[in-house]
């Protein structure tokens, strides 16, 4: 017998009157799971939109390096 199978051959055994609290408990469950599924969906979004930004400013530095590493960008900015 697998868990599931045991799980319902247990829920048959409980008396009538204990099914509203098994019920709230399984919802209970079910609902931590799904909280959890989606925090660490939010969580790994998160990171690879960080994780994209900073690889974008690191490609970028040296493009904008030609740009900014000129004698006239440097005039430019001298006095501060």
């Amino acid at each position: 017998m697998n868990p599931k199978e045991s799980l319902l051959t247990e829920i048959e055994a409980i008396p009538e009157s204990s099914i509203p609290e098994l019920l709230n408990y399984v919802r209970y469950i079910k609902y931590k799971h799904q909280f959890k599924l989606e925090h660490t969906e939010e969580t790994l979004a998160s990171f690879f939109n960080q994780n994209e930004k900073l690889e974008t400013a690191i490609l970028s530095e040296s493009l904008l390096a030609s740009d900014w590493s000129t004698p006239e960008e440097d005039e430019a900015w001298q006095h501060l």
